[in-house]
């Protein structure tokens, strides 16, 4: 399982820079919170490589899928959500998940790990009220 800004991550594939290439197709894990995002550990070496490759032949665009071969069951097993889920259900379990961490941060009477889970716990609750208003304006 991965994480970010103590969240788990999202895996799912994207579109990334790479000084002047856009490498499409890259396994990456995209947190809810942040929005921050990480290539795939497993995917990591062969970004670097194909990224470097691509740079120096000077390509505008690559398809990662096009040069390295993966799993998609083996890039997704560690991650706790997947892009093709439903938006709500995401947010939801991410709710649960930081509220049992709450829980936990509590019971150790650690005061800082508390005021970052109640942030984090204000932004999932933000997302999930805009896609409670969405659901129901449809």
């Amino acid at each position: 399982m991965s994480f970010c800004c103590g969240a788990s991550m999202i895996g799912t594939r994207g579109t990334l820079k790479h000084y002047r290439t856009h490498i499409h197709n890259v396994p990456i894990l995209f947190c809810p919170v942040c929005h921050g995002i990480d290539i795939h550990y497993l995917a990591q070496q062969e970004y670097d490589i194909l990224a470097e490759y691509a740079h120096g032949d000077g390509a505008s665009e690559v398809d990662f899928a096009d040069y390295v071969e993966h799993h998609e069951a083996e890039l997704l097993e560690n991650c706790v959500n997947h892009e093709q889920e439903e938006p709500l259900e995401v947010v939801l379990n991410q709710i649960d998940m930081a509220l049992d961490l709450l829980s936990f941060a509590k019971q150790l009477g650690d005061k800082e790990w508390q005021l970052i889970l109640k942030k984090r716990l204000q932004v999932l609750n933000s997302r999930r009220n805009k896609l409670m208003q969405r659901r129901s304006s449809v």
